[in-house]
């Protein structure tokens, strides 16, 4: 995972306003799986019964997508850019079988270098 001292910007637009970028290094990914245990899923089932919020599966859902932008950025600078562009999520859920629910999270971008940071 990242650190946090070692982060680069991650960006949601295709540009950096202000700053030149000077080398578009190609799409980078990170991803994440992640699942509650089985006494979390059991008591997730009794809250939708009657309805509100899911903090549990809010927490490992946030969980999971901050692993996979940790991952993003990594892969980002082990190609040796200083920032990601353009980025975007996908996520999903799958059945691992025997009722337990993965949460599955890809964070994924454009790797690029830019003058300036």
């Amino acid at each position: 995972m990242s650190n946090s001292q070692n982060s680069i910007p991650v960006l949601t637009t295709n540009d950096y306003p202000g700053l030149r970028i000077v080398r578009v290094l190609g799409p980078v990914y990170g991803t994440s799986v992640r699942s509650r245990n089985i006494v979390g899923n059991f008591l997730g089932g009794i809250r939708a019964v009657f309805g509100g919020k899911q903090s549990g599966y809010l927490k490992m859902i946030a969980q999971t997508r901050d692993e996979a932008l940790a991952q993003l950025a990594d892969h980002a600078q082990s190609l040796g850019a200083n920032a990601v562009l353009a980025m975007r999520f996908d996520s999903g859920e799958f059945d691992a079988g025997q009722g337990q629910a993965m949460n599955e999270v890809t964070a994924y971008g454009t790797a690029a270098v830019v003058e300036g940071l």
